[in-house]
């Protein structure tokens, strides 16, 4: 609960208190964010007006940090046109002061009802579709959350995330969540596929349609019937054969080249991109009906310089998959660590694995160095600017990463800012976050 008035802040927290729920209270929209980023709720109900941050800046920071989290909006009377407003952009619901408290816990009620759940990440379902990832941090559980929930409907995803991020890897795993799972998934890059092959390999052809056509061939979307087609970069497809795959979507059939007639598919299409799509619908190089049909829900996965406490994970599992392979390298020194966790990873993931492999294999001892990941990453580690030199943005999610990278522990982070504590105690208050709400276990 955010509001800038401890006493109705009070109030509204024992209430709910006694009706079961476990409430945490911000006294503002900067110290509500830094709650969110340590440990993430399930619902947010927030108050319209505040001095610091206005409950409409809250809700657009919450869109972009956590877009699945449901958030209710408080409101006076006279505010109503701006809660209407906040709704058609996703708020959940809005309630007018002052309210029935029946009314209030109703809207959670029904809030909580579209909420993120660890359920779905904790069932017995997990190792089934998402043995392959590895994250814990608070933007890939969002993520994993809401891909979950997708799976559950038929409707088409658009993955678009940088280079290296694993999207082929999400895709996946939304397939093995979904009722599909027991038909196949057929991944396909189409930037790999020379366009005059393009529709015969997606569609497939009949004997005879061209010079080479010896015999009958299906074509993916007939292979995956049933099933789960992953068109990855979709951004590069020739303009001329997206119309063609746009009608193959919008009526659910398929004609081979050189067939007269077409044939019903059944088939879930996941696309994905590292491209800005809407920057190449405005250059015309992209359709805007296709992206729209691909783009039913919009899956981002983080950079890797977003997930920070991930990277040890990640690499204790490449150095694993290296040990298997005969490298010798059992672990990493704390030193090397502390690299891996301060490196820019432009590459994100894949620079990653690169990075740990090319060091196992260099590494004489069981215990890889901070001297060969800093080989590995063919460059020397960046100095981090001065914080006082940062804007205030950035300042902040600076202190956010360094805070869940160390699982709170402030000593360490600050140590990794080259800040005594004192000093980093005082820009943690200034940015309203609190060290233990980032402390796992």
């Amino acid at each position: 609960m955010v509001d800038d008035d401890p006493g109705l802040l009070k109030l509204l927290s024992l209430r709910l208190q006694a009706n079961g729920y476990q409430v945490e209270t911000a006294t503002g929209g900067r110290q509500a964010l830094g709650r969110i980023s340590a440990r993430p709720p399930q619902l947010v109900i927030t108050d319209l007006r505040m001095q610091d941050m206005d409950g409409m800046d809250l809700f657009d920071a919450i869109q972009k940090q956590a877009p699945a989290l449901p958030v209710i909006m408080l409101t006076a009377h006279g505010s109503i046109p701006d809660a209407v407003r906040a709704t058609r952009k996703g708020m959940f619901s809005y309630l007018t002061k002052p309210f029935d408290a029946r009314e209030l816990l109703q809207g959670i009620q029904e809030a909580l009802q579209h909420a993120p759940r660890e359920t779905a990440l904790d069932s017995g379902m997990e190792e089934a579709w998402r043995e392959n990832i590895i994250a814990s941090s608070p933007a890939m559980v969002n993520l994993l959350e809401k891909t979950y929930r997708v799976a559950q409907t038929d409707v088409s995803v658009l993955i678009q995330s940088p280079s290296g991020t694993g999207k082929e890897l999400l895709a996946r795993a939304l397939h093995q969540a979904s009722p599909r799972r027991a038909a196949p998934f057929l991944p396909v890059n189409c930037a790999a596929i020379p366009e005059n092959l393009l529709e015969s390999e997606l569609f497939g052809h009949r004997r005879g349609a061209f010079t080479g056509a010896t015999s009958n061939r299906k074509g993916l979307f007939e292979s995956a019937d049933g099933g789960t087609l992953f068109l990855d970069e979709i951004g590069d497809m020739p303009l001329e054969f997206q119309a063609k795959l746009l009608r193959v979507l919008e009526d659910g059939e398929v004609r081979p080249v050189g067939s007269s007639s077409a044939f019903p598919v059944d088939v879930r299409v996941i696309s994905a991109t590292h491209a800005d799509l809407e920057q190449a619908i405005e250059e015309g190089r992209f359709r805007e009906d296709l992206y729209y049909r691909l783009n039913v829900v919009m899956l981002e996965i983080p950079p890797l310089s977003r997930r920070r406490e991930d990277i040890p994970l990640l690499a204790r599992k490449f150095l694993q998959q290296a040990g298997k392979r005969g490298c010798k390298a059992r672990r990493f020194s704390p030193e090397a660590l502390r690299v891996l966790m301060l490196a820019p990873w432009p590459g994100n993931v894949r620079q990653l694995l690169n990075v740990v492999e090319q060091a196992a294999a260099l590494a004489p001892t069981a215990v890889i160095s901070d001297v060969l990941i800093q080989e590995a990453l063919r460059h020397r580690q960046e100095r981090i600017a001065p914080l006082a030199e940062a804007q205030q943005e950035f300042e902040r999610q600076y202190l956010v990463d360094l805070m869940q990278a160390t699982g709170g522990n402030v000593t360490r982070a600050a140590r990794l800012a080259r800040r005594n504590r004192t000093e980093f105690y005082r820009l943690l208050h200034r940015h309203e976050l609190e060290p233990e709400l980032f402390r796992r276990g």
